[in-house]
């Protein structure tokens, strides 16, 4: 517990109270020190005994004060109160000396400074003022007879009075020197962490200014590879649009390498078509200048054997030269003389190559593997179009050849119709319907008083007949009349089809039946004789009484 109370008190929270506190507690050990000359000067001097004794009795129990009040952390109470309190012993030495310059004065210096230390610059100034006036007030009073100087300073109480004041002065200098040694420390310190933290803040001003110009370049590039990767979808998009509205090889080829060629930025784009015997890879399309030249001598490359498009055209893999002069398979071609990049992108129907995409830059290293997979991607497009086209073709020879066989069927089935029935036609007069038979002459019929309206009567393309409308020459057919004349012969032609299918198939039907009769009766026997017996009669009776022939065996000189 004593330990404690006379060890100076420190408050972690708080740094400069903790500064106060050390210093208050070193000055209040510096005036103990007083106790021990105090009771020197009594026992050299007993008349100053009786003025010592109660000063020293008051400054022991203001020391005690000031020690629980520093200890308990009022260090600002305890540093006016010891002021104070210096500053009122002092009034009173000075009052029982009348004013009169004694070396205890010496002493009223340690208030001055210790107010200073403990309270700031204006409590020295203010302590020093109050000492002062109360000096002049006691030299007034002396002066006017009022109070009067009380015992005498012998030499030897004024030199240990002397020596003990300048100990102390010098004990305060000392812990003002300290303090502001100290101070000056603290700001050193402070300067160097100042100039560490400005150096600090400059090496991250710099760090922050690298790091913002390397985002930005990273923001730009960043920027660039997304309006590269947004101009790469719109030319897909553009690619797939073209691919879905064209149905000729001739006219979608050229346009996807236009396209492709300006939504890259690439110098030239061709596309090869393998031969039917896989032969030589033959270039189909292209964009650029010397392309357009190459189509105009009906380049190609043999399989294989020549160039990137030969190898991919071969083996079916992409192959790309990011610099075709280390490239030992690229083909230098002298129509392309600025590509420094080269690849070639297989197209495919299923496992079968059928051709390859060439792309050719400009530029070294032209070719990243975001663009590989988007071009692989236009690339598996192509070859779905040029699988769509060639599949629209032969759709549309096959069907341009059934029509032409449907056309040819039709026309011979009503020409055997005709033939057949020996009938042309029906003319309708004003008495009925008269048939035309094929000795008839329709010119014949007419009126030269009225003019005719044809229409053909097609079927499927096919025109099988004519519906012919005569009208008096003064009347003039409007349009729905000729809208209704056209719907009529559609249909009868329609109508007369359905019949003669109708008629087709109950002959068909009859046919059947007939065989399926004959086919009855013969498997009823088990007799070879009889069976054929059965079929020569059968086919005697449909056929009207022909004669009809069975020849068993093979004719060995066939």
């Amino acid at each position: 517990m004593l330990r404690k109370l006379f060890s100076p008190p420190i408050f972690p929270e708080d740094e400069e109270k903790t500064k106060i506190a050390k210093l208050l507690h070193q000055i209040i050990i510096a005036i103990s020190g007083l106790f021990p000359l105090a009771g020197v000067i009594s026992f050299i001097n007993p008349d100053a005994s009786r003025f010592i004794l109660p000063a020293g009795i008051g400054l022991i129990v203001v020391l005690a004060i000031l020690m629980v009040l520093n200890q308990t952390g009022r260090t600002r109470t305890a540093s006016i109160f010891l002021v104070t309190t210096l500053a009122l012993i002092f009034t009173y030495f000075n009052y029982i000396t009348a004013g009169e310059p004694r070396p205890i004065l010496l002493l009223s210096v340690s208030a001055i400074i210790m107010a200073g230390l403990l309270l700031g610059d204006r409590a020295s100034l203010i302590v020093a003022t109050y000492l002062s006036v109360q000096q002049i007030v006691m030299i007034y009073l002396n002066t006017t007879g009022i109070i009067r100087a009380q015992g005498t300073g012998t030499p030897t109480t004024n030199t240990i009075v002397i020596i003990a004041s300048y100990l102390l002065i010098g004990h305060i200098f000392r812990l003002s020197i300290s303090r502001l040694q100290v101070t000056l420390d603290q700001v050193r310190r402070s300067e160097q962490n100042l100039q560490a933290s400005n150096r600090e803040l400059t090496d991250l001003t710099e760090t922050l200014e690298q790091r913002v110009a390397e985002r930005t370049l990273e923001v730009e590039r960043q920027q660039q590879q997304a309006n590269r990767r947004s101009r790469q979808f719109e030319g897909i998009v553009r690619v797939s649009k073209a691919i879905s509205t064209g149905k000729n090889l001739h006219e979608i080829l050229p346009q996807i390498t236009e396209l492709i060629s300006q939504q890259f930025n690439y110098y030239h784009v061709g596309i090869f078509l393998n031969d039917s015997i896989n032969q030589y890879a033959i270039l189909s399309a292209a964009n650029s200048e010397g392309g357009q030249k190459m189509l105009a001598r009906g380049h190609q490359l043999k399989i294989g054997e020549q160039g990137i498009v030969g190898y991919v055209a071969a083996s079916g893999n992409p192959r790309i030269a990011l610099d075709v002069g280390m490239d030992v398979v690229h083909f230098d071609n002298p129509d392309l003389p600025l590509t420094h990049s080269e690849m070639a992108l297989p197209l495919k129907s299923g496992t079968e190559v059928i051709g390859a995409l060439d792309i050719q830059s400009v530029e070294q290293n032209a070719f990243t593997q975001e663009d590989i997979e988007v071009l692989q991607s236009l690339a598996d497009q192509v070859s779905l179009a040029i699988q769509n086209a060639r599949l629209f073709d032969q759709t549309s020879r096959l069907l341009s050849d059934a029509e032409a066989i449907q056309k040819q069927y039709q026309k011979n089935t009503w020409g055997r119709v005709a033939r057949k029935k020996r009938l042309t036609g029906y003319k309708y007069t004003i008495t009925g319907a008269i048939p035309l038979d094929n000795n008839d002459s329709y010119a014949s019929a007419t009126n030269p008083l009225k003019r005719e309206v044809s229409v053909p009567i097609s079927l499927r393309g096919e025109n099988i007949g004519t519906l012919v409308v005569q009208i008096p020459n003064s009347e003039k057919v409007n349009t729905d009349q000729m809208d209704l004349i056209k719907a009529v012969a559609e249909r009868v032609a329609l109508s007369a089809e359905n019949a003669r299918l109708f008629e087709e198939t109950n002959r068909r039907a009859e046919r059947e039946q007939v065989i399926s009769d004959i086919a009855a009766k013969i498997t009823t026997s088990v007799r070879t004789e009889n069976i054929l017996k059965t079929t020569a009669k059968e086919l005697n009776q449909l056929l009207d009484g022909a004669e009809v022939l069975i020849k068993l065996g093979t004719d060995r000189n066939q």
